[in-house]
């Protein structure tokens, strides 16, 4: 029998006190059990296409705090991979791709590509039997352009300026790679929400390097396709977007892409995010250097968001992902924290 997910009624509108939690890379090296999981695994996408070891560190959070929601594990470069591009990760350097060209992008095929991303399905299938009928289980994928940035410059880079260099220099080919990304992203995330999820995310974590007439043509419109096809399929299924970084552009991003929830990283003002929360419900934005300072630091920028936010639609969570170094002990006084605000 499920339970009421919280989350979901926070997505429709509503305001709930204490507001519903969970952390953005929950299951992760901030945890002993996840980094003693992740030695049995191998490789890192080994821990992602193993539904045994992916299901047992999805739950870990889930059995140590309770969140409200839990987020698959996984990766945004699955997507990449099932298209038949080779990515793997490297301690200390994080992915490495094979830099893929225009020729390369012309032919990218998709055949295999559910065949390739089953085990990531099966993951989900037993998520949605293993958790507790009250916590809500969130899909997601990478938003085009953050996933095209790797597939271009091949690794990770502080600005992303290989994928703006060759989107300038190469615009039908790297529209045509957004395509593809948009058409896959969006049934991989059908996909999903038919395996069990009850919430998708698409994560756009570098919207923030691009100027605004590229952050409209490479941010926006893909991700408005990736709406339009999901909810054409599940009208009802809310949809979270973070385009992180992008500032003043986080105005009109809701009502421009079709998403249902705004997730607000950590530089937001809060002045901002209550104007945007006025639109609909969204998530955040904790900097997660708070949680990893814990005290005082901490303590303020829990209240300053629940003061500010709390009166209505909230999902609270970090600004970005939890980081490695965070003690535990400060993820337990923020779950106390939050759960004792009325």
């Amino acid at each position: 029998m499920a339970g009421k997910r919280i989350v979901l009624d926070v997505l429709k509108g509503e305001t709930v006190s204490p507001p519903p939690l969970w952390m953005m890379r929950q299951a992760g090296r901030y945890l002993p059990e996840y980094r003693e999981t992740r030695k049995r695994a191998g490789s890192f996408l080994d821990l992602c296409y193993d539904p045994d070891l992916a299901v047992e560190v999805t739950l870990q959070p889930i059995e140590r705090f309770g969140f409200d929601a839990s987020i698959l594990f996984s990766d945004i470069l699955v997507v990449p991979n099932a298209l038949g591009r080779d990515v793997r990760f490297e301690e200390g350097r994080g992915p490495i791709l094979k830099p893929i060209t225009a020729a390369e992008i012309a032919a990218l095929n998709g055949d295999l590509f559910h065949v390739n991303l089953e085990p990531v399905y099966e993951t989900v299938r037993r998520l949605r039997a293993k958790l507790p009928g009250e916590t809500t289980l969130i899909g997601f994928c990478g938003a085009p352009w953050t996933v095209a940035t790797y597939m271009i410059a091949g690794h990770g880079t502080p600005d992303q300026g290989p994928a703006r260099l060759f989107a300038y220099r190469e615009p039908e080919a790297f529209l045509k790679l957004l395509k593809v990304l948009a058409d896959h992203s969006a049934a991989y995330l059908i996909r999903q929400i038919e395996a069990g999820a009850d919430l998708v995310q698409i994560f756009d974590s570098w919207s923030g390097v691009l100027d605004e007439p590229s952050f409209e043509t490479f941010c926006v419109e893909p991700v408005a396709e990736i709406v339009r096809q999901v909810k054409a399929v599940y009208p009802d299924v809310p949809v979270i977007g973070f385009p992180k970084g992008a500032g003043e552009r986080y105005r009109g991003y809701r009502a421009k892409t079709g998403i249902t929830g705004l997730g607000l990283d950590w530089t937001v003002p809060l002045s901002m995010a209550r104007e945007l929360q006025r639109e609909g419900a969204v998530q955040g934005n904790l900097d997660p250097l708070r949680l990893v300072a814990g005290g005082k630091a901490l303590a303020d920028g829990v209240d300053s968001i629940l003061r500010t936010l709390g009166g209505g639609p909230l999902i609270f969570n970090l600004g970005h992902g939890i980081t490695p170094e965070t003690p535990l002990a400060h993820v337990e006084a923020m779950v106390k924290m939050v759960r004792s605000h009325r």
